[in-house]
């Protein structure tokens, strides 16, 4: 078994999900669940398909979006994984849920728009993610400044009163 890296490519501030699923009909059905839930939005859909003709499977909304997904999950390489970029002031936290939903969907590695890298492990012709590497180790723990600095910035976005 061989071990590597995929650094995700990506410009900064830009979120994007990280996940597995188990059939081909997992691009439709996320597809769907964007655009039922989020009216607009911006987004780009590619699947690895894990046996018969093994292609990129893809979906989306934005051509930009779409060429992102499909050249990360080329990179990435990983049997029944998906990777899903949302255009600029369409965040996870929207969709995620839902997301989680679908019933092709296995497992979520990520929701970031940090900078990330995929532990990929190489046997023969499979290849598979283990996890990620989502952004980077804390410096410390929060003190009363950064608290409050916290929840303002959670009403300031309009997540919370």
């Amino acid at each position: 078994m061989e071990l590597s890296l995929v650094q995700i490519q990506k410009p900064l501030e830009t979120n994007f999900i990280l996940g597995n699923s188990h059939f081909i009909k997992t691009v439709e059905d996320i597809h769907e669940v964007l655009v039922n839930t989020v009216p607009g939005i911006q987004f780009g859909l590619a699947f690895c398909e894990a046996s018969g003709k093994r292609l990129i499977r893809w979906s989306g909304t934005n051509d930009d979006l779409i060429k992102m997904a499909q050249d990360n999950a080329l990179a990435i390489g990983a049997g029944h994984s998906f990777i899903l970029f949302l255009g600029d002031g369409y965040y996870p936290i929207n969709i995620l849920r839902l997301l989680k939903d679908v019933p092709e969907v296995v497992n979520i590695f990520c929701a970031t728009a940090n900078p990330t890298n995929v532990i990929i492990a190489s046997e023969g012709e499979g290849r598979g993610i283990i996890g990620v590497i989502d952004g980077d180790k804390p410096l410390g723990v929060e003190g009363d400044d950064d608290i409050a600095w916290r929840k303002n910035f959670l009403r300031m976005i309009g997540y919370k009163q």
